[in-house]
């Protein structure tokens, strides 16, 4: 956990933000991406002061290992896509995702923790800029409360498009993280996922491009 040492006092109240990613060992850019966010996190930025003091951040790095020291591209050792397995994953099978998932459902479970955002960072094979995939609710004010935050990454990071942000309920996604803890977690958390291309990110106009590199995933 990276926060303030008064968030961390037992019995403190905690506000958490939890951030996994490289559950699909190929997506490189996942790794630089949270890589940033880390040296974000725990650097003297007067922004990362505030949030050290107001938040706690659980950050799982790497889910797939096995699958990242294997060369493979989305499967874990056992051949496994384990971004499918979040609804009943095994401790034998996927044992990244049933730890991480036990840690996410006792804090739930917790009055003294507030589960505030599940991130899950992944990289894009085939399209441009950063963006989200989000839920849909039938609670109208639910839907609505989810798209301010991508809403806020688009005023503030250059490389990232609102416009190729999506909100979805596909089945083929339900073994998500990010649709099955947004069906799990109340109304006061938050679930996304984000994707980073593994090429450019578009500046004012498709004739402006800008690679995207380990260095600038990172300062991302």
């Amino acid at each position: 956990p990276l926060s303030a040492a008064a968030n961390l006092s037992p019995g403190a109240e905690q506000k958490v933000v939890f951030i996994t990613a490289r559950v699909h060992p190929g997506e490189t850019p996942s790794s630089f991406v949270c890589q940033g966010i880390i040296d974000f996190l725990v650097s003297q930025h007067p922004i990362a002061k505030v949030l050290r003091d107001h938040l706690v951040f659980k950050i799982a790095p790497m889910l797939n290992p096995d699958g990242v020291y294997l060369g493979n591209y989305r499967c874990s050792l056992m051949g496994f896509d384990l971004n499918r397995h979040w609804a009943n994953p095994s401790p034998w099978a996927h044992p990244t995702l049933h730890g991480v998932k036990q840690l996410i459902i006792e804090m739930y479970n917790n009055p003294k923790i507030n589960l505030e955002f599940y991130i899950d960072i992944h990289a894009h094979s085939t399209m441009m800029n950063g963006f989200m995939y989000g839920n849909i609710f039938e609670d109208e004010e639910r839907f609505q409360r989810q798209a301010v935050f991508p809403k806020l990454l688009c005023q503030n990071a250059e490389d990232f498009s609102y416009s190729s942000t999506s909100f979805n309920r596909d089945a083929v996604k339900a073994g998500t993280g990010r649709r099955f803890l947004g069906g799990l977690l109340n109304d006061t958390s938050y679930c996304y996922t984000l994707e980073v291309s593994f090429y450019s990110y578009i500046l004012g106009g498709p004739n402006s491009t800008v690679p995207y590199t380990e260095e600038a995933c990172i300062l991302l």
